[in-house]
């Protein structure tokens, strides 16, 4: 299989957002079919000081090494995905991010992390998110050898 070159990834525009979490119930929507935002979105939106400040998975891939059935891969179109049907539920990469960004939610064993979907782009009233494409090569980082390609 010939390796992706890029990837899009989320960008955010703190100056833009108001805090409504409409990005939140559409990430919960396409992973939980419900919009509850919050725990159940790979997307989190969080008040800080001045404003707000997203946190989500950036695609750089040092969950891959972890995963000890080699349920995360990267796609054809870069995004790392946990396939749900090889994953064991031992939420070894949820440990393991170092940004947090592989969340598990109560309804199910396998957890879940940002597609790069655009269901958040496109439910943000003020076009505060976008997704951006970038080379892989210019974000990605390896833990041990091979995946993170």
């Amino acid at each position: 299989m010939e390796h992706p070159t890029t990837v899009k990834i989320l960008k955010f525009y703190a100056e833009k957002c108001n805090g409504c979490l409409e990005c939140e119930k559409a990430c919960s929507q396409i992973h939980f079919k419900t919009k509850d935002g919050g725990e159940k979105s790979a997307i989190r939106i969080i008040k800080t000081g001045t404003g707000y400040s997203m946190h989500v998975c950036n695609q750089r891939g040092l969950c891959l090494d972890m995963c000890p059935v080699g349920a995360l891969t990267r796609r054809k179109n870069g995004v790392v995905w946990l396939d749900k049907e090889v994953c064991i539920g031992c939420q070894a990469c949820v440990g393991f991010c170092p940004i947090g960004a592989m969340r598990k939610a109560d309804v199910r064993i396998e957890p879940f992390k940002c597609i790069s979907c655009g269901s958040c782009v496109r439910a943000c009233p003020e076009k505060a998110i976008e997704l951006v494409e970038v080379t892989i090569a210019g974000i990605k980082q390896v833990v041990y050898h091979k995946l993170g390609a």
